[in-house]
């Protein structure tokens, strides 16, 4: 073999290069990693440490470690402004990635490990995410050796070194480096390693690593099914027989093969026994999602898994019979809503009692009878043609026929005895104004007008009807004020009449505009009792009251008499204020003096004080009826002789 700068130039085509300082990835197929690190994920920020050997750094649990040292942690958002916010490569939800702050000195090594059971002869990659977490300064940006040693460690068997990796300046990017290498002959134990090959500082050499892999490198692998698609789908039962055709570039020698099978999502990978060529009949199986691959390697290697290669993945899908999962909300009544329903799928039909038929998914059937009693069947079918069928049952139960009776009229004050039928438990409502509100046939005693709500069951269903009581008031009469009048004056009547239905009369029907209105104008010419009477017309009593009309005389004054003892006009004779006996009777002279008072007339004035005749001339006289309305008489007299 010769070494060009430190490196084998394999004599295969597929691998063949020369030293530069970009990533030396494998080109070709790759295996299962014989080494994976991916530091893991949690909820907390950190992580913890690494175990004893691995790396020459401190662990600190914080997010800005200090030289030397490094973290393991989910997002260096905590390490303020001088380093780019990072998450791990994957961008899996809280993902781990080791954090270093690379150490001044050029002799540590981030990460190392030992692997064994490789195969000799063998070509292996090494690679790393990686990313330059520096914001602001490109002062020894981060610049990695991998190499790969002797068991022992004593020897450099080959290294890669990735250059400065350049800071980046709108956020932090992740990119992978590595080489491959060609295992010597003999060698199945060696030591990988990540070494810092740039001092640190501040800021200096600061960056974040992830997913971490050694793995079998090899020619490429493809495979595919014969029609060339990479998945097929299928129904259970299906019996189409899958042939799989793999190929392999050259590189290998002697080149051998095992198709494997994975049913985990590719987590595990197990041999097909006898699949060693590069066509497999894959045979028909039983629901599941099967993962196929083709696997490679020199034929003295084929057996171990840390030395061959693989193919991209043939996915193929049954899919079980779909569960229909009929079911419905199996109204338990008659008249109810009936929903059916079912699983999700492509297209639908249902077949049921009476006829019934539907092409919904979830078919409504209201006023559901009992003609609909029975089972009801859904075949589902999906979008790639499977299907399958369910049933429910449905059971109706008949619902009684509720009634309440016929509407009825009811004098206020009455009651009347309600009749429900047609259940075996019965509920009223309102209940206030019921004997019983739980009986088919309470007695109701409304005060006002009321509708009555007939609950009945007959143990499963539930019916209703309602009946209507009308209550009729009673007559109510209310005749009004008592009211005062002066003799020829009128007076309006203000009566109330009240009930359902009624009519109403006055009586006296003499000195009144019209006896049968409420408020009729009456003038009776002495003091009158009117009677206002209402009457139900059905027949629900008849009330009265009664207004007294107090009719007052007018008086007449005469001014001027002459007390002579003539017999002629001797006296003040004022007619009718006889009607008036508790009436004041004033009489002044033009000084305001008081010259003569009396309660009542009973004794006309005869023109004297304290005995002794007045002289001639005018006075002044106050009435005061006491009648409480009205304006009072006033006036003069004039006294002749």
């Amino acid at each position: 073999m010769k070494i060009i700068k430190g490196y084998c130039c394999l004599l295969v085509l597929f691998l063949c290069i020369s030293y530069t300082s970009e990533a030396q990835l494998c080109t070709g197929s790759l295996g299962d990693p014989v080494v994976s690190l991916n530091f893991g994920a949690g909820t907390a920020t950190f992580a913890g440490a690494l175990g004893t050997g691995i790396t020459t750094y401190s662990y600190v649990a914080q997010s800005f470690p200090y030289d030397g040292s490094y973290t393991v942690e989910n997002t260096t958002a905590g390490a303020g402004n001088v380093w780019w916010s990072a998450t791990d490569h994957t961008g899996n939800t809280g993902g781990y990635m080791m954090v270093v702050n690379a150490s001044t000195s050029v002799t540590d090594y981030f990460y190392q490990k030992s692997v064994s059971g490789l195969c000799p002869n063998t070509t292996y990659e090494f690679a790393a995410w990686v990313v330059n977490l520096l914001r602001s300064s490109d002062n020894n940006p981060p610049n990695i050796t991998f190499s790969i040693l002797t068991s022992d460690g004593s020897t450099v068997i080959q290294s890669y070194t990735t250059g400065s990796i350049a800071r980046t300046s709108s956020g932090p990017v992740w990119r992978q480096f590595g080489f491959y290498f060609t295992t010597p002959a003999g060698t199945s134990d060696v030591i990988i390693k990540m070494s810092n090959s740039s001092p640190g500082g501040a800021p200096a050499n600061d960056l974040a690593l992830d997913d971490i892999t050694f793995r079998p490198c090899g020619p490429s692998v493809s495979a595919a099914i014969t029609s060339g698609a990479t998945s097929a789908e299928v129904c259970k039962g299906d019996a189409t027989v899958f042939n799989l055709t793999g190929t392999v570039s050259s590189g290998y020698s002697s080149p051998a093969y095992q198709w494997q099978v994975s049913t985990d999502s590719g987590t595990t990978w197990t041999d097909i026994a006898g699949a060693t060529s590069t066509t497999y009949a894959r045979l028909p199986t039983g629901p599941g999602t099967y993962l196929y691959r083709m696997a490679a390697a020199q034929s003295a290697n084929i057996g171990s898994s840390a030395c061959r290669v693989a193919s991209n993945v043939i996915t193929i899908t049954v899919d079980d019979n779909p569960d229909p999962a009929a079911s419905s909300n199996n109204p338990s009544c008659e008249g109810d809503t009936l929903q059916l329903s079912s699983s999700t799928g492509a297209t639908y039909s249902w077949t049921g009692p009476n006829g019934f038929t539907s092409t919904s998914q979830n078919p409504v059937i209201n006023g559901i009878t009992s003609a609909g009693n029975g089972t009801y069947y859904v075949t589902l079918t999906t979008a790639l043609g499977c299907s399958n069928k369910d049933s429910t049952v449905v059971n109706v139960n008949p619902a009684p026929v509720a009634d309440a009776g016929s509407d009825v009229n009811i004098c206020e004050g009455s009651t009347v005895t309600l009749q429900g039928s047609g259940g075996s438990t019965y509920l009223w409502s309102p209940a206030s104004s019921l004997s019983d509100s739980s009986i088919a046939s309470p007695v109701a005693s409304p005060a006002d007008t009321t509708t009555y709500l007939l609950t009945v069951s007959n143990g499963q269903c539930k019916a209703y009807d309602e009946v209507s009581v009308f209550v009729w008031k009673k007559p109510t009469a209310d005749a009004g004020p008592d009211q005062k009048i002066f003799e020829g004056d009128p007076a309006q009547l203000a009566g109330i009449a009240g009930g359902t239905d009624v009519t109403y009369a006055w009586t006296p029907v003499y000195n009144i505009t019209d006896a049968t209105i409420l408020n009729p104008i009456v003038t009776p010419d002495s003091d009158t009792t009117y009677t206002l009477t209402v009457v139900s017309g059905d027949g629900c009593g008849t009330a009265s009251d009664k207004v007294f009309i107090r009719v007052y005389k007018k008086i007449i004054i005469p001014n001027a008499f002459s007390p002579n003892n003539d017999g002629i006009n001797d006296t003040w004779h004022i007619a009718k204020l006889d009607t008036y006996p508790d009436a004041d009777v004033s009489v002044f002279n033009r000084y305001g003096q008081l010259v003569f008072k009396s309660r009542g007339y009973a004794n006309e004035w005869k023109g004297t004080y304290d005995g002794k005749p007045l002289p001639v001339g005018t006075y002044y006289y106050v009435i005061d009826l006491k009648t409480g309305f009205g304006k009072n008489p006033t006036g003069w007299v004039v006294i002749l002789r």
